[in-house]
């Protein structure tokens, strides 16, 4: 059998950066009022502290860096959250299936988060990072519950955690429908996280996600060598010197923590986590110290990208983010999903 040829780490990462550049100069330029790409470009320059002269409106630079900038940046690091927490669940669970959304760890996050707001402890700058300690605890106990529920032995089976974490996402989904009812006033601040989107996003949510979503992939990125050694199975990775248990903790944590900035900032917003995790294994190959930059790269342009056509697709209005994931990520599931399947010869 030939050895499937990877492409180099650093040509790879380099061009993912170029292409999240890119992204986000289009992000800035695109939508309901056509900024020129040279202004926009010009625009954020100026604002990074380079000596540019101004050619351009008061109105252009508020659309560009009070409208578009903060969801742009706030779009690319929940996409690097999602694509990070996918890549952790999947090392960890040994699961190519284990994505945030679709094992139920984003509903447990939504549904701290919910409970936060419907209490009133999510409103008014003083009180906005309570929202991701409480979707951090949601996501913990979601993705414990179903790592719990789907493990035998030390195997994690791929039907066994789809149907554990369908049935914890439905139980979670229902108590989160359950308190819209009862949400009053809060009603449509609650159907937010069940869209999930970036429309409204400021600054202040970017400050409320950026560091946990750092901390969460850095931390993950430390223990790369022993999410590789987990690969050959918990008995194995013992007898290489892994101290099992404390790794699993930490990165269950890690997974949980970058699902939870995500959840906190944007909703639920699926297959992001899923996809490009498996697209940038094809194209890096299994190290996840190289694995977990490029899918946290790939999932941000990927997400820029997605919330650029959701709200140009319909003018003047614009579409959930999770829709246009959704129809482009559940065919990708289903066809894994299919191969899983597929009897071998």
């Amino acid at each position: 059998m030939i050895a499937r040829r990877r492409a180099r780490p650093l040509p790879v990462l380099v061009i993912l950066t170029g292409l999240l550049g890119f992204s986000a100069v289009a992000g800035v330029a695109v939508g309901s009022v056509a900024v020129d790409p040279r202004t926009a470009g010009a625009v954020l320059l100026r604002a990074a502290g380079v000596p540019v002269a101004v050619t351009w409106p008061p109105e252009t630079a508020a659309i560009i860096l009070v409208l578009r900038l903060p969801r742009v940046i706030l779009a690319g690091v929940v996409g690097m959250s999602l694509a990070g927490a996918g890549t952790v669940f999947q090392g960890l669970f040994r699961n190519p299936l284990a994505d945030p959304y679709i094992i139920g760890v984003s509903a447990g996050a939504a549904l701290g988060a919910t409970m936060t707001i419907v209490r009133g402890g999510g409103a008014g700058p003083a009180t906005i990072g309570t929202v991701p300690i409480a979707a951090f605890l949601g996501a913990l106990a979601a993705s414990y519950g179903v790592y719990r529920l789907a493990r035998r032995n030390s195997d994690v089976p791929m039907e066994d955690l789809l149907l554990a974490g369908v049935a914890i996402g439905a139980f979670l989904s229902a108590i989160i429908s359950l308190m819209q009812l009862a949400g009053g006033e809060s009603l449509q601040r609650v159907i937010f996280w069940v869209m999930g989107g970036f429309a409204g996003r400021t600054w202040a949510h970017i400050g409320m996600a950026a560091p946990y979503a750092a901390v969460g992939l850095l931390v993950a990125w430390l223990y790369g060598r022993d999410l590789n050694v987990l690969q050959v199975g918990e008995e194995g990775a013992l007898l290489l010197g892994v101290d099992v248990p404390r790794v699993k903790r930490i990165l269950l944590a890690c997974g949980s923590l970058m699902a939870a900035a995500a959840v906190a900032t944007s909703g639920l917003i699926g297959f992001v986590g899923l996809v490009t995790p498996h697209l940038m294994r094809l194209v890096v190959g299994p190290d996840h110290r190289v694995l977990l930059p490029a899918a946290a790269l790939a999932g941000a342009v990927t997400l820029v990208l997605a919330d650029l056509l959701a709200r140009t697709v319909v003018t003047p209005g614009e579409i959930p983010v999770g829709v246009v994931t959704a129809l482009l990520g559940a065919p990708f599931f289903l066809y894994l999903l299919l191969r899983g399947r597929r009897p071998t010869a």
